[in-house]
């Protein structure tokens, strides 16, 4: 997550960071018994045009939607216009109207999350692409010894059972932090996967740069075709790996509309960068880390082929990690195809547009907000999320 913990420099210890997935703590729910029984929304209508500028930003504003959560680090929508909000400790609540249900969870597993330092906890979600058939989503927490659990649960109409979870991947870590958390299905289907280079400090162990370990990479997954999950045909090394050379994707996201993925990735102490993988890759993307940091030598050297990030910014202003954001898609023709992202220490946000082949980042508020993350309703409209429990949205003044 966000690297304002004071890193522990522990003695390494040698692993490639993966384990055998376990056996699921339940068998498998019947997508038919989930009790969804909420009326779909329409299609969406046709994209709007790219904005080619950055409006003025003096002009929008953070509008409060939320407040009185508990810790917060994730948010996403469900089909029915929902929003799910993250709680780290290891609870998930509903916001439907504008309204918060603060009488109950909708899921709550806080009896397995292992939230001991402030990198650790229940991190991230994503929902099924046919979750209202079957109630599927899924869920990125620390647990046992600290390490990562990537698992299914099957949702009712207001509630998730806690024993309904079904785990599809263990990763051994090793340190409380860089243990990344992002998860998204992409419109190939398959579910992508961000996770640190298995915390302390410098990558001691390489993890980002080695293809033998799980750890420093985005991974993508097939939770459809097998139990607990198949390795898609097409992934570059024959694994899970999609992507490596990252320190600690927190926050990624697909633009709704190009397919284009962008990745937030923390620096280790002087440059925090965003990086695209766009749509049509076929993935074994090298970011870069730990020969570099953002577009700037760490350890120096390594491959020609590595990928510069498309926007980056140093800690000269007081940043300190940054927190990957979405595309805006919403009602506001003018950010429509701008991509917002923030800094967890300042709460400043940042709009990056494409300029032809080129990119220009412009910062654009300057918020009181600790950014722990962004979200994105089904309707394409940006939110953020702040570690004292409120929930913002962009909305013209």
């Amino acid at each position: 997550m966000m690297r304002f913990l004071i890193l522990l420099i522990l003695p390494i210890l040698a692993c490639n960071g993966l384990s055998t997935p376990p056996p699921s703590t339940s068998e498998t729910a019947s997508p038919t018994s989930t009790g969804i029984a909420l009326t779909q929304p329409s299609p969406p209508t046709e994209p709007t045009p790219n904005a080619s500028t950055f409006p003025n930003p003096d002009a929008y504003e953070w509008q409060l939607v939320a407040e009185r959560l508990d810790r917060p680090v994730d948010l996403q929508p469900d089909p029915f216009g929902r929003l799910w909000v993250v709680e780290k400790l290891g609870h998930i609540r509903l916001i439907q109207n504008r309204q918060l249900d603060l009488d109950s969870f909708f899921l709550n597993i806080d009896d397995r999350v292992n939230d001991e330092s402030n990198e650790m906890g229940l991190l991230g979600l994503a929902l099924h692409p046919h979750f209202a058939q079957n109630g599927y989503f899924y869920v990125n927490y620390t647990g046992a010894r600290g390490d990562t659990f990537i698992s299914r649960f099957t949702a009712g109409e207001n509630s998730a059972d806690p024993h309904s979870e079904v785990i599809l991947l263990r990763v051994k870590q090793l340190y409380p932090n860089h243990n990344g958390g992002a998860m998204n299905f992409g419109p190939d289907g398959y579910l992508y996967l961000g996770l640190g280079d298995g915390g302390s400090g410098g990558d001691p162990e390489g993890n980002g740069q080695s293809l033998d370990t799980l750890l420093g990479k985005i991974l993508r997954i097939d939770v459809d075709s097998a139990e607990p999950y198949a390795i898609p045909a097409d992934n570059p090394f024959g694994d899970e790996i999609w992507a490596y050379g990252l320190r600690n994707p927190w926050r990624m996201s697909f633009d709704s509309v190009t397919g284009d993925l962008y990745i937030g990735d923390v620096g280790q102490g002087e440059w925090e960068e965003v990086d695209i993988i766009p749509a049509g890759s076929r993935g074994g993307e090298n970011f870069g880390w730990d020969h570099r940091e953002g577009m700037h030598d760490f350890e120096g050297g390594g491959p020609a082929d590595m990928i510069d990030p498309i926007a980056e910014y140093d800690h000269g202003e007081g940043g300190c990690s940054v927190t990957g954001g979405y595309v805006y898609r919403g009602a506001m023709p003018e950010w429509n195809g701008i991509y917002l992202y923030g800094d967890y220490c300042t709460g400043q946000v940042w709009g990056v547009i494409r300029s032809g082949e080129a990119w220009q980042n412009q910062l654009l508020f300057d918020t009181d907000v600790t950014i722990t993350s962004f979200g994105q309703d089904k309707n394409g409209e940006v939110y953020i999320l702040s570690d004292s429990g409120a929930v913002y949205v962009l909305a013209s003044k």
